[in-house]
């Protein structure tokens, strides 16, 4: 697990981009060796966090051994065994025992398509050809790992953060890109290949470019899912096949050279991750777990009942926040705005868990391939209702239920239907009542909030058309799979992923998750609908089904609580001065948002006549990304 950066220019250009400050500034992501390499005008640089192969053959950049080929590679290739043994039956020797090695080797064998195909794991590489003087790079399938990169008049630069890409050349535009900031508001993240920075932009999961002369020759997808695959395992048989490919999933992501343990949050992708670490460890496993003194967030007794249960080695804490010193800091490593508070526990887990280990597994990606997140029944739902032309009736039996709540509960404050998130969607068809349901900022209240200015630059919405794109490449699939896919395609890598990454690598740790490995993704897409989302709503029903001896008897049915912070309180309380300081007295969202909304905002959720945290929250983060990454305010 690594940092790498580099750029490439026309050979005949005279570029004035700077390297070393750059790899200094990505320390963080490998404190254990550094280094640079260049061919004319071309550089790689590279830092390294050591996991496999220790020994100086791991260093990088590294070179083919006929010269021509140079590697930078951040991740690691899971099936490094496997694929050495056949390089080594075809004549290949090896230095040392580095996945790094093996994939430059397979790379120079086959070329960059046919390399990709044979990679399991997470991984953001690039090697430059000193012959062909081409640059090739890729991202992979899920977007584990960050690739970010600029196309400039002075050349083509790269690297894992964006904060490093200003490092290496220092006259890039810091303008805002205002179609990046609009989904912002919408979704929390910005998704590839958009960045909050106009000049920047995000090579999307599964896919590779080539580079020659400091220009993108060619930008591809080589994956995605193949939705013409489609099990004919019963659910039994599926439930069994499951069990297979997790546990060889978590087999493989166990193979390290320094301590490894896992993040046991209690929920039940983590759990059933570090049950299958059990079962595959002979020494008991290192789990580390984090909660908070409101018990509405508090996981704590269930990671502990799991850990007595599975016997593990396990560490806990109460989280008292030091997040107003930490979020400036994570928030320049993002490099762009992304409101998932959830990015503050990781944070805190993985320092927890780096006093005693360098790897960590996870749980991530288990909600997204079978049906996690009530938001995938209440999509489903409405689609039956919309094919059976029942949505009309439904909407009349809501607005009964809300009449018949206000009589039952006279002293509670009355509600008007729609009523609820659900309720709205009910008037909304397609990716515009999907968004609905997960924007933090509906279209409504966002129009209302932007100046005239932001929208001048902005031009035309296109958060819909972004979810309606990848909506489109499951066409045929069930409606449970494909909400699943949506999810797959966007939450995942630009929320999930990219926070995980950033959380953990801000302390040196590596994190894996068997869910994300690709076999298992394919798997899971292959099987109806039905097996992951029962009628009854019952979600992640064949991952409950198929674990639900390895864990405590009833853990698999106890309601999800996901992983989050106590926001509302810590924004009164914590951050409460921070949100004056920099929403109301340096007014430093006014030129884009209507500081009388904003300062509403924050004056009734400080007094506490109103709850805005999940309003106030994106807010804060944009207000202190652009001074911490000195952004133009484009307007």
């Amino acid at each position: 697990m690594c940092g790498i950066l580099g750029y490439s220019a026309a050979d005949n250009a005279a570029p004035a981009f700077e390297l070393a400050a750059a790899v200094k500034g990505l320390a963080h992501r490998g404190p254990d060796d550094s280094g640079q390499w260049r061919d004319g005008n071309t550089e790689l640089g590279f830092v390294r966090l050591s996991i496999i192969d220790l020994s100086p053959a791991g260093h990088q950049p590294m070179l083919s051994p006929c010269g021509r080929y140079a590697i930078v590679f951040n991740g690691e290739i899971y099936n490094f065994p496997e694929l050495r043994a056949e390089l080594e039956a075809k004549g290949e020797t090896f230095v040392g025992h580095s996945d790094t090695e093996i994939l430059l080797r397979l790379f120079v064998r086959e070329g960059l398509e046919s390399c990709l195909a044979r990679l399991r794991g997470m991984f953001a590489f690039a090697v430059w050809d000193r012959e062909a003087r081409r640059l090739s790079l890729a991202r992979d399938r899920l977007g584990v790992k960050p690739l970010v990169y600029a196309e400039t008049p002075r050349g083509f630069v790269f690297a894992s953060e964006i904060a490093a890409l200003f490092a290496i050349d220092p006259p890039l535009s810091r303008a805002p890109d205002f179609q990046a900031l609009d989904h912002f508001l919408s979704f929390q993240y910005i998704p590839a290949p958009l960045s909050g920075f106009a000049a920047v932009r995000k090579l999307p999961p599964g896919h590779a470019m080539v580079v020659r002369e400091g220009r993108i020759e060619r930008l591809f997808r080589y994956w995605d899912i193949d939705f013409s695959r489609r099990s004919t395992l019963s659910f039994n048989e599926a439930c069994e096949a499951l069990r297979e490919k997790i546990l060889e999933a978590t087999k493989i992501r166990m193979i390290a050279d320094v301590p490894l343990g896992a993040f046991l949050s209690g929920g039940i992708d983590s759990s059933i991750t570090v049950a299958a670490m059990a079962r595959l460890s002979a020494q008991p496993i290192k789990t580390f777990a984090i909660g908070f003194d409101d018990e509405r967030f508090n996981e704590l007794p269930f990671a502990r009942q799991v850990a007595e249960h599975l016997g593990t080695e396990h560490r806990e804490m109460t989280v008292r926040p030091d997040a107003v010193e930490w979020l400036p800091r994570l928030i320049e490593h993002l490099g762009e705005p992304l409101a998932d508070n959830s990015i503050l526990p990781t944070f805190y887990v993985s320092r927890f868990a780096r006093e005693q280990v360098t790897v960590a597994l996870t749980g991530d990606g288990g909600d997204e391939s079978f049906a996690g997140y009530r938001r995938f029944y209440q999509m489903r739902r409405a689609d039956v209702l919309a094919r059976a032309g029942l949505t009309p009736v439904w909407r009349g039996l809501r607005r009964f239920g809300v009449a018949v709540e206000n009589r039952l509960k006279p002293h509670r404050p009355r509600r008007r239907f729609p009523a609820t998130r659900a309720d709205e969607m009910l008037f909304l068809e397609g990716a515009a009542a999907y968004k609905h349901l997960l924007a933090f900022y509906p279209d409504a209240d966002k129009e209302a909030l932007l100046t005239e200015a932001f929208r001048a630059k902005r031009g035309a919405s296109q958060t819909s058309a972004y979810l309606e794109a990848i909506l489109a490449r499951s066409a045929g699939a069930d409606t449970t799979t494909r909400w699943c896919y949506a999810d797959l395609m966007s939450y995942l890598p630009e929320d999930i992923l990219f926070k995980v990454d950033i959380a953990s690598m801000a302390v040196s740790l590596e994190c894996r998750s068997p869910f994300l490995d690709h076999r298992v993704v394919e798997f899971a897409y292959s099987l109806p609908g039905a097996y992951k989302l029962t009628a009854r709503g019952r979600h992640k029903h064949i991952l409950k089904e198929a674990f639900r001896d390895w864990l405590p008897p009833g853990f698999m049915d106890r309601p999800k609580m996901g992983f989050s912070a106590p926001l509302a309180r810590w924004l009164r309380e914590d951050f409460g001065p921070l949100l004056r300081e920099r929403l109301i007295e340096r007014r430093t969202l006014a030129a884009w948002f209507d500081q009388t909304q904003v300062t509403r905002y924050v004056e009734e959720h400080l007094s506490g006549r109103g709850s805005h945290s999940q309003k106030l929250w994106p807010l804060l983060v944009l207000a202190i990304w652009i001074e911490r990454m000195q952004v133009d305010s484009g307007v």
